[in-house]
């Protein structure tokens, strides 16, 4: 047998789950079950805490100290975006390989990076304001009615100007 369970260490576990929906028992309890807590309640916390990314995949962090998990929702720069774009919820069921087709404009970008900074590899705004214009290309948007990547090259030629922060 493992050793003893320490009650007031605090553990940090990172799920993936989809928006809305409570995970699966099986995929919970292995990782939250050995801390005491319960499956079914911490699946139905996640769902209510991931109401607002309804029908996207997204990362949840659970921390859990005094067999209390709390649930703190990390956005990935793709689900921001699709966000963004502001469609109707879709049943992942029954629509697969959704095409986003819809237009972004650069402050919505500019506010994607800004949640996105801490996160990011780039050593600059601009930098971490161009992998989530590549996120917007891979994703199919348009942002100000063009290719993103056009807007990648006009930031690179210094004809789009781009705030320090």
């Amino acid at each position: 047998m493992g050793p003893k369970f320490d009650p007031t260490a605090v553990y940090e576990i990172m799920v993936r789950v989809t928006g809305g929906e409570a995970p699966g028992g099986s995929s919970l309890a292995p990782k939250i079950g050995p801390l005491g807590l319960s499956p079914k309640k911490v699946g139905d916390d996640i769902a209510k805490a991931t109401g607002d990314w309804k029908g996207m995949r997204v990362t949840v962090k659970l921390t859990v100290q005094n067999r209390n998990a709390k649930i703190d929702v990390i956005p990935s720069a793709s689900s921001l975006v699709i966000k963004a774009l502001k469609e109707p919820p879709r049943d992942r069921k029954k629509q697969k390989n959704i095409k986003h087709d819809g237009n972004i404009s650069l402050d919505e970008i500019y506010k994607i990076a800004r949640v996105m900074r801490v996160r990011s590899l780039a050593k600059t705004f601009d930098g971490t304001v161009k992998e989530i214009l590549g996120t917007a290309q891979s994703v199919g948007c348009k942002v100000e009615g063009s290719h993103p990547h056009d807007i990648i090259e006009q930031i690179n030629n210094g004809r789009v100007d781009v705030p320090r922060e």
